[in-house]
């Protein structure tokens, strides 16, 4: 398949400005070591979490490792019920499997496609307990965590959010993502909003013992050195050059979100094709991590994008509760908006080194479908 003239995304153009700074970390860790767990993660996780406004960061190794460690660490366990979005392609819900507990899948609002708070409350109030709650921020919008955090706090239920596309992302009182919920995880994939040159992630949160707990869950459950004493532990630590490829990125990241946003103005005020939905973006509390469109064409839509030159994916096509390993067991589960959304999205371009050239060649060929 030809590369995109107006690629999806484009890593590159974010790590190759950065090279010398990437190859200096390289040669430190790899003339000073350690390699896992050295000084570089500390540094990081202390600075992470002060961005975020929390008081603890614990680096591992991907973020659907940091949701399964947050989520043992607040202590989920087998047989809980834990509620969710089911449209971000099966992330939230392999970390709630991963700890034996089952999913309780709730519908999203239209427009935001995040948790809707009033499903939330009816779900929390039904007779089965529901032990904790997931709060997806997807696309890099916050969710409406206000109401989901008064919902957890009314009925005894843990709060996680789930910060995979939300790096920096902040309320109208300026609290960031992360530091609403019990717990939160991030992912630094290479593609996030802060992503590493590889896979990393990060459990964020106030509480020091759930911190104590997941540092000792992201290595093998380890009270002291081969001495494992929490259950469910596993093998997933941030190493030393991600975390210092992530710490020299950390200050350019609220800059990189502002050009995001300046990007999703641009789509939202050029995109006026009848068939193409552009939902309001872009306020402090959306980072835009991806930017999604909505159209009942969708896949004639994505054909003649990519017909042009211009890479687009759909994020999600299959909900969670319609994937195999799950079809059977919530047959009766009908979330109308989450369905008809995985019918219709559709991901445009929009990466902080995308240049505006390159938005109006996305925005004209939208306008031309």
């Amino acid at each position: 398949m030809p590369i995109p003239a107006v690629p999806l995304n484009a890593t590159s153009r974010r790590f190759g400005p950065l090279a010398g700074p990437i190859a200096e970390a390289a040669s430190r860790v790899a003339s000073e070591g350690p390699c896992i767990l050295g000084p570089g993660v500390t540094a990081f996780e202390t600075a992470f979490a002060d961005y975020c406004g929390a008081a603890h960061a614990v680096g591992v190794g991907n973020g659907t490792d940091a949701l399964e460690i947050a989520l043992k660490a607040t202590g989920v366990g087998t047989g809980d019920r834990v509620a969710l979005a089911a449209n971000a392609a099966m992330y939230a819900a392999t970390a709630v499997l991963a700890c034996g507990a089952e999913p309780v899948f709730v519908d999203v609002l239209a427009d935001e496609a995040t948790l809707d708070p009033a499903l939330l409350e009816a779900a929390l109030a039904q007779d089965a307990p529901v032990r904790a709650v997931v709060a997806t921020h997807l696309y890099g919008r916050l969710a409406r965590i206000d109401a989901i955090a008064g919902s957890c706090r009314r009925h005894g239920a843990v709060l996680v959010e789930d910060c995979a596309q939300a790096h920096g992302a902040r309320s109208a009182d300026g609290r960031r993502a992360g530091s609403f919920g019990d717990a939160a995880a991030f992912s630094f994939y290479p593609t996030k909003n802060l992503g590493a040159l590889g896979d990393g992630g990060a459990v964020v949160t106030g509480d020091p013992d759930l911190a104590a707990r997941a540092r000792s869950l992201r290595q093998y459950g380890w009270q002291d050195k081969y001495r494992s004493l929490l259950p469910g532990g596993r093998n997933s630590r941030l190493d030393e050059l991600q975390a210092r490829i992530l710490h020299l990125q950390l200050p350019l990241l609220d800059g990189w979100n502002a050009r995001r946003r300046e990007i999703a103005a641009r789509y939202a005020a050029g995109i006026r094709h009848p068939d193409i939905h552009v939902p309001a973006r872009g306020g402090d509390d959306d980072v835009v991590h991806l930017f999604v469109v909505h159209s009942t064409r969708r896949d004639a839509l994505r054909d003649h994008l990519l017909a042009a030159g211009i890479g687009c994916d759909v994020h999600y096509p299959v909900p969670d509760h319609r994937q195999p390993i799950l079809a059977e067991a919530h047959a009766g589960t009908s979330l109308p908006v989450t369905e008809a959304q995985a019918a219709s999205v559709l991901t445009l371009p929009c990466f902080p080194e995308l240049t505006d050239a390159e938005a109006s060649v996305v925005i004209d060929a939208c306008n031309r479908f």
